[in-house]
């Protein structure tokens, strides 16, 4: 199998250097690769396995002659790039949401449904950073025992908002220390000390298009009935890095606290992290910097006769983003779809 050329798109960005940084962890072989930006950002230097590359503006004919793209550089930046490099015969692995919910786009948790990958016509979805945490808890269970209904509610830290959000964090903290007034810019409300209950702009039924984005990805990735209840209330909370999910889930069929424990203890990209007598859950401070979804406080459900309540935390800049697009495109390689 020959190395592929690749090209990372948005690698100056804050998921762009934590792709950087799992290409380099997970020592993925290449033949060439790039480093793509805007226009502003092009010319700046990086420094990647040892060697300086000076990062490239972003236009169609960067992409000729790579053959796979790892993109992290906004919804309108892959709507005019994805097919210009999927003209030049190069697989796109998005992480916007410009593509997530097309018909023909898989939208692909590595691990999860992986043979969804054969389907690609050029362009692969990764999923929003909540939903991939989400679905390598859910899969091994959902085999099992059959999702019913699902309830989702998100803790979601400052970085799922960009850098500007995460410094908005700290001077709004230190403000507050002092008990001085403070002019917030990046969220509706002041962030330090408080919770938000809002992500992204709301829609018409009420949601936010961040909670509708987990309850249609769901369904989408776990390939769940129309009519199967998925239902998400997402807050952003006080936290640099990893994304929080208190999470209710009604199976069809019986399924104990103990199996589930069963099932999770060796599933894909999961850590079991419960035991409540020694205080032992997981929490987003110990999870930032690290590849699993951490899950605890497994517990039988008292709202639903076949219910389980669970916690699950995951550092969001690598599994909700960063991770998976790495993990995505080694499944592309390995299964010679590009």
């Amino acid at each position: 199998m020959k190395k592929p050329n690749l090209a990372v798109l948005g690698a100056t960005g804050v998921v762009g250097r934590e792709i950087l940084s799992i290409l380099e962890e997970q020592k993925v072989e290449y033949n060439e690769i790039k480093f793509l930006s805007s226009k502003r950002s092009a010319g700046s230097k990086l420094s990647f396995n040892g060697t300086e590359y000076t990062v490239l503006e972003a236009t169609p004919d960067v992409f000729e002659g790579v053959n796979v793209v790892l993109a992290s550089a906004g919804g309108s930046t892959s709507l005019a790039l994805a097919p210009e490099a999927v003209k030049r015969g190069a697989v796109f692995i998005d992480n916007s949401s410009a593509y997530r919910m097309e018909e023909d786009v898989p939208l692909v948790i590595a691990g999860v449904n992986d043979d969804d990958l054969k389907k690609h016509k050029g362009i692969i979805s990764n999923p929003n950073c909540s939903t991939s945490q989400l679905m390598l808890v859910l899969k091994p269970l959902n085999d099992y025992a059959k999702i019913k209904r699902l309830i989702v509610s998100t803790y979601q830290a400052v970085s799922g908002a960009g850098l500007a959000a995460m410094n908005e964090l700290t001077d709004n903290t230190k403000v507050n220390l002092i008990g001085m007034p403070y002019e917030n810019k990046v969220f509706k409300y002041e962030i330090g000390f408080n919770v938000i209950p809002q992500i992204d702009v709301f829609t018409d039924n009420g949601y936010t298009k961040e909670e509708m984005k987990v309850t249609n990805e769901t369904r989408k990735i776990l390939h769940l009935d129309k009519s199967v209840p998925v239902s998400c209330t997402a807050v952003r909370v006080p936290v640099y890095r990893g994304h929080s999910e208190a999470v209710t889930i009604e199976f069809e069929d019986d399924l104990t606290p103990d199996k589930v424990k069963e099932l999770l203890k060796d599933a894909y990209g999961v850590k079991l992290f419960d035991d409540i007598e020694n205080y032992v859950y997981p929490t987003p401070k110990e999870c930032a910097g690290k590849d699993p979804v951490y899950v605890g406080r497994i517990r039988k459900s008292i709202a639903f006769d076949r219910g389980i309540d669970l916690f699950c935390v995951a550092d969001n800049l690598r599994i909700g983003a960063a991770l998976n697009t790495v993990r995505l495109a080694q499944k592309v390689i390995e299964m010679e779809l590009y």
